[in-house]
């Protein structure tokens, strides 16, 4: 499993995730990424299990890439510990992933392995992804939770006309500000 091979805290604050990420948003290095949409601790576990699915599907063909890594300590203390006495001992280590990092990346395999892999990885993962291309612009904001639906138009009419037109609302919608 990933984890640093030294740190200079061992015990370290739990941090803030609002906000999207600013950095590593778009694909760089493969042709494919797996995109994260929501804000997680993303464990070393689960980190290595979504790996291994991405392998296996593509038969050791292609080349992957794995973007972020399990730089944060999590402390827990033991079980039916009474309070106080100090911060537990390191427990394991985390990735802290906002909305809009690319997770994983792959090239070397056709686009529909490559779809299926990170399907396959994206079902290790506690949040939701998307699959993106290098083809595609690093959108954050367009299919986020929140944002509308992820990829389809909402419908919040009866008559099943879409709420709003382009991504972009109406005056109807909310009061004329955009989304």
């Amino acid at each position: 499993m990933l984890m640093p091979k030294r740190v200079k805290y061992r015990r370290v604050h739990r941090g803030d995730r609002s906000g999207t990420t600013n950095r590593g948003a778009a694909v760089a290095f493969g042709e494919f990424g797996l995109q994260a949409l929501e804000p997680a601790w993303i464990d070393s576990r689960q980190i290595e299990a979504a790996r291994r699915a991405i392998t296996h599907h593509m038969k050791r063909g292609g080349k992957v890439w794995i973007r972020i890594f399990p730089d944060k300590s999590v402390t827990a203390k033991p079980a039916e510990t009474r309070m106080g006495s100090g911060k537990g001992a390191p427990d394991h280590w985390v990735a802290v992933v906002r909305p809009g990092r690319v997770l994983f990346e792959v090239s070397g395999v056709r686009e529909d392995v490559a779809k299926e892999a990170l399907r396959l990885a994206s079902h290790k993962l506690p949040i939701a992804t998307q699959f993106v291309t290098k083809e595609t612009p690093a959108q954050i904001g367009a299919s986020l939770p929140g944002n509308g639906t992820q990829g389809s138009e909402r419908t919040d009419s009866p008559d099943g006309a879409p709420a709003t037109a382009g991504g972009v609302a109406t005056s109807a919608d909310s009061g004329g500000a955009q989304v």
